[in-house]
Formats: C-alpha cells, sequence, structure tokens
C-alpha cells in the first residue's frame, strides 16, 4: 500500500515538471539550507528522546503563490537507554503553497526516508508536512516528519526547523 502511495504520488507530480523551458531566476528558484529539532512520536518515543537534523532543499517557484522542489538533509535521533542512536535521509519532492510574498505558507515533502544504523530496516515512505511563516531568507516551520518503514516501523517526529534561502545568481 505504501508503494502504492508513492507511485501515485510520483506520477501526479511528472505532469509538474515536465514543462519545456524554465527559467531559472534568482526571484523564484533558491537553495534552503538549516536546522531542524524534534522530539520523536509514537513508537520511536520508546527508543529516542529527541532528534536534530539538517534540512536541505532546492525550490523551483511557478508563481508567487507555488513552489516545487526536492528535499533531503538528515535527522539524527538520539537514543534512549539500551539502544543506539539512528538516523533517516530522506530523498523527496516537495510542493508549498505561499499565502502572500511573506508570511504564511504550508506545504509537503514525499518520498523516501533512507534509515542509517537499523538493522533489517532500509527504510519507507517518507511524509513530511509543515507549516510556516516565510519571507525573502528566512523560513520557519512547524513540521510532522514520518518515515513508514519496512517491518511495520514508524518513524515519527513532530518539531520546528529554520531555513534561510540562498538565491541563484
Amino acid at each position: 500500500m505504501k508503494k502504492l502511495f508513492l507511485i501515485i504520488g510520483l506520477l501526479g507530480l511528472s505532469p509538474i515538471f515536465a514543462q519545456e523551458e524554465i527559467d531559472i531566476t534568482p526571484d523564484n528558484s533558491w537553495l534552503k539550507a538549516g536546522l531542524v529539532a524534534g522530539v520523536p512520536v509514537g513508537d520511536a518515543s520508546d527508543v529516542s528522546s529527541f532528534n536534530l537534523g539538517v534540512d536541505l532543499r532546492g525550490q523551483y517557484l511557478f508563481n508567487p503563490n507555488f513552489a516545487i522542489g526536492i528535499a533531503s538533509g538528515y535527522t539524527h535521533y538520539f537514543a534512549k537507554d539500551d539502544f543506539e542512536d539512528f538516523g533517516v535521509i530522506p530523498v523527496a519532492g516537495f510542493l508549498r503553497y505561499y499565502f502572500t510574498p511573506s508570511g504564511l505558507f504550508f506545504g509537503s515533502d514525499l518520498g523516501y526516508g533512507f534509515l542509517s544504523n537499523v538493522e533489517n530496516n532500509e527504510g519507507g515512505l517518507y511524509v513530511n508536512p509543515q507549516i510556516g511563516y516565510h519571507n525573502r531568507d528566512w523560513n520557519i516551520y512547524a513540521f510532522y516528519q514520518n518515515t513508514f518503514a519496512e517491518n511495520d516501523v514508524d518513524l515519527q517526529t513532530v518539531g520546528l526547523g529554520l531555513t534561510y534561502n540562498i538565491r541563484f545568481k
């Protein structure tokens, strides 16, 4: 079922990426780099007390309100006693809707989350909805991240992120 959602998501986004000509400018395209911090919830809270990570994104703004891009990074889960630290490396596409040039936005990542330092589990479907505030240079947002990994392992986190926009020139 998880693979079906991933395939539907990728096929649904393919017309967006099939544009003939894209003009990349500092006003419509940039890199986003920043930090995330969260608290594991659900099953993940049994083995980890908190997590920290980096958020890396490449974004293309179709119009003043709608953006697409690719997202990656690394989230490190700090383990509780008798467990080992582990991590998630997402490879995802994302959509964002900006209500105004500076203000509220919402969006979501959809892709695959690779697990590190977890035995018998390579990862699974990665979903990361967000709501936040942005301006020309910064984004601050709240998120709920879930990696539906193999063997019925769901790594869920709620947290905050902060990214800086690095403009293409």
